[in-house]
């Protein structure tokens, strides 16, 4: 198994990123965090996880250890692929993933393109146990997601995921929020 990559990043497309690694390119679909780390770096590191098929192998890249640790628990979900798992994984930091598991908030599973009621439930049940205390302590009392300011503000569920998903989450909430209605605008 590929479990890691070091290189240096040629390309990005929709199919996803590229790494020159000792002359060999890899093409790795990438989530959005890995891109970023990738855009305008001399050289990247990228956890990979390899998807094995009858007809194809393919690479799936993450920022860290953490990405790639709940994306693999993720595809133990019955009903959840690597596209979709990669989906989940882009549009939220993993701590964030991991404390709407424990809490049961299917609504943010909900506003992932291709994730219906049923999955999102299906993700929570068959994640909950595996998961058990990690990062089961909820937010601060008080404390606001970007992604409950811009509901707040009017914005559907989908569509506050949706505009964050180009945001880095790394950055303190009222940026992020600024950015997220920047791009809206």
């Amino acid at each position: 198994m590929i479990a890691r990559l070091r290189g240096k990043p040629v390309a990005n497309g929709p199919e996803g990123l590229v790494l020159d690694v000792g002359g060999v390119g890899y093409l790795v679909a990438a989530t959005a965090a890995a891109i970023r780390k990738a855009d305008g770096a001399d050289e990247t590191t990228v956890e990979t996880y390899l998807h094995v098929r009858e007809d194809a192998l393919q690479l799936y890249g993450f920022a860290d250890r953490a990405e790639r640790e709940l994306f693999v628990q993720l595809l133990t979900v019955n009903g959840i692929g690597p596209k979709v798992a990669l989906a989940i994984v882009s549009g939220s930091p993993p701590a964030e993933l991991r404390r709407a598991i424990v809490l049961e908030d299917t609504a943010r599973f909900q506003a992932i393109p291709g994730i219906g009621k049923k999955t999102a439930e299906r993700i929570v049940l068959e994640l909950k146990e595996k998961l058990g205390t990690v990062e089961s302590s909820p937010a601060p009392a008080g404390s606001v997601t970007a992604r409950d300011a811009l509901v707040e503000l009017g914005y559907s569920l989908l569509d506050a995921e949706a505009a964050l998903a180009r945001v880095d989450r790394d950055l303190p909430i009222e940026e992020q929020v600024r950015l997220a209605l920047r791009q809206a605008a």
